[in-house]
């Protein structure tokens, strides 16, 4: 079975990420196919929604798949970075609308997919956050926090950032992240199929000036991060992290 399903349902493209057993965690591959399945939602002239989901019931991703980190250095974490930014940047700029319905974790990679569509709608248990201060020892590209930075507010993301914390679905509605909540699986099926049907029925060039507008503001003199990735990436704290993590051990951190 695929690690990411794309199917078509009328109007709507949908994308989910089947690694249940990982939490989805994400490949390369993954990645790519992501950006293949947004490529075809503009590509297909009927099509009105993209739709992003993970496989499971627990996740709708929890990451990238640490496996994907081994033997990185500074200038590997520039180039994975940019990788990633690709990714998001393309998501963020398809035509259609696109929504993320999280049921579980939305973790690292995977909070940059959900920020970098339209809409978010979650079941109430869902949680949100990036706790790479006390996993990994990484950081996130410059346009990962500038995205983050736009949806959740500079006090919020830093509070969830240094404290490694995991938002609750109410902390992230309340921030305006997610646009619904549902009380389960069943009630988050139903709310999606509301937000799809009326998306699919609104003029689509109105929707695309609008995502388009938004997206060239939060672009503006954005920085360049590289330095600051490369210091991280190639750091020894970040090395010797990799390496606990698939020793199931305790990362130790010396700043260097």
């Amino acid at each position: 079975m695929s690690d990411l399903l794309v199917d078509r349902d009328g109007p709507v493209l949908r994308v989910t990420f089947n690694r249940p057993a990982s939490h989805n965690a994400l490949t390369f591959a993954m990645y790519e196919g992501l950006h293949d399945a947004c490529e075809r939602a503009d590509a297909e002239d009927d099509v009105r929604v993209l739709v992003l989901r993970g496989a499971g019931g627990r996740a709708f991703v929890s990451g990238t798949d640490i496996a994907q980190f081994e033997g990185f250095d500074g200038p590997t974490g520039v180039a994975y970075e940019e990788r990633i930014s690709r990714v998001v940047r393309r998501l963020e700029d398809t035509t259609v609308p696109t929504v993320a319905a999280v049921d579980g974790y939305c973790i690292g990679g995977g909070l940059a997919l959900a920020a970098a569509c339209d809409l978010r709608i979650a079941t109430a248990a869902s949680r949100f956050g990036v706790p790479v201060a006390r996993t990994l020892g990484n950081c996130l590209s410059m346009d990962t926090y500038a995205l983050l930075l736009g949806h959740l507010g500079p006090a919020r993301t830093l509070d969830m950032l240094l404290r490694a914390r995991l938002l609750s679905a109410e902390e992230v509605h309340t921030a305006g992240f997610v646009t619904q909540l549902a009380d389960d699986t069943a009630a988050l099926d139903t709310s999606l199929a509301e937000t799809v049907d009326a998306l699919a029925s609104h003029a689509p060039l109105s929707m695309w000036a609008t995502k388009q507008s938004l997206v060239r503001l939060r672009r503006a003199g954005l920085p360049n991060g590289d330095d600051i990735v490369a210091r991280v990436y190639g750091s020894a704290d970040f090395q010797a992290a990799v390496r606990s993590f698939g020793a199931k051990e305790r990362a130790t951190w010396k700043g260097e």
